[in-house]
């Protein structure tokens, strides 16, 4: 374990510059990653090419079939697994970490000069220096968290085509320098398979946690959730504004012509009388 102490020390001044679901994350690649790694699997795969035996004779043929079988060993795999994977991380770390050295001068400018109307101020970190991933470094948390994501999908996609997620016992090689078709035989194939899922089952919940770090802080970005409904506008100049035409029914189509044909007699009425009255003045001019 003294050999992943260093990657474990500056992965762990990550934490305090993370999401909650990226400390959850190193956690993962802590306790199930590394420190398995180390203990249980190293110790496992330390016999894997000793272990490696063919019933055959011919001088190379061994080495020859192990290498056509196992391109490269599990544990280097997975030690170049976490190393990629951490990378992206191990970057980021490096801009917070200027991000922070920068506003820590411009605090310190603050603090000395007297008028502070000129100066510019921090805007990733408050006053106790805790980092607020926003703006730039909001761009670049998600740049690592897309590389960390397509490293480790391409490292689990690598893994099985390699060879696969199960240790067979038993492997066919005809390879040269052999005579023929021989067969050879891995030592503990099923205590292997065991810590080949592990290791396979940790590295999808990484991947799945990056996952949704992601969707997690894209959707505090664009501010998803329920957004304020706009007032409905009840004035009585709006509602006459924007109230709809109203057609004439029936029942006012047919007042309407009473009214009109009430209004005709009136002034037929009225009409004759006045013709009777000057008629009447008539004769008695007379």
């Amino acid at each position: 374990m003294g050999d992943w102490g260093f990657l474990s020390s500056l992965l762990d001044k990550v934490q305090s510059h993370s999401t909650v679901i990226g400390k959850i994350w190193m956690s993962v690649l802590f306790l199930f990653r590394i420190m398995v790694l180390g203990a249980g699997a190293e110790s496992v795969w330390g016999d894997e090419q000793s272990g490696f035996i063919c019933n055959t004779q011919q001088p190379g043929c061994e080495n020859v079939c192990y290498d056509w079988t196992f391109p490269i060993s599990h544990i280097r795999f997975w030690v170049l697994q976490i190393i990629f994977v951490s990378t992206p991380t191990l970057v980021y770390l490096g801009h917070a970490m200027h991000i922070i050295h920068k506003e820590k001068k411009l605090r310190e400018q603050l603090l000395s000069s007297v008028g502070t109307h000129g100066l510019k101020q921090p805007k990733y970190t408050d006053v106790r220096g805790k980092v607020k991933i926003k703006g730039n470094l909001l761009g670049s948390y998600l740049t690592q968290l897309v590389f960390k994501i397509m490293i480790e999908s391409a490292f689990i996609v690598g893994q099985y085509y390699l060879y696969g997620f199960i240790m067979v016992p038993m492997f066919p090689c005809s390879r040269k320098p052999c005579p023929f078709t021989v067969e050879c035989y891995m030592s503990r194939p099923t205590e292997k398979t065991i810590f080949i899922i592990f290791m396979l089952v940790v590295a999808c919940i990484s991947l799945l946690l990056n996952v949704i770090e992601m969707f997690y802080l894209i959707c505090i970005r664009v501010k998803c959730g329920p957004r304020p409904q706009s007032r409905k506008i009840t004035s009585p100049e709006s509602h006459v504004r924007f109230s709809a035409p109203k057609w004439p029914t029936v029942e006012d189509a047919l007042k309407q012509n009473k009214i009109n044909m009430d209004l005709e007699s009136s002034q037929s009425i009225g009409g004759s009388l006045d013709g009777a009255k000057e008629e009447k003045q008539l004769l008695s001019g007379h």
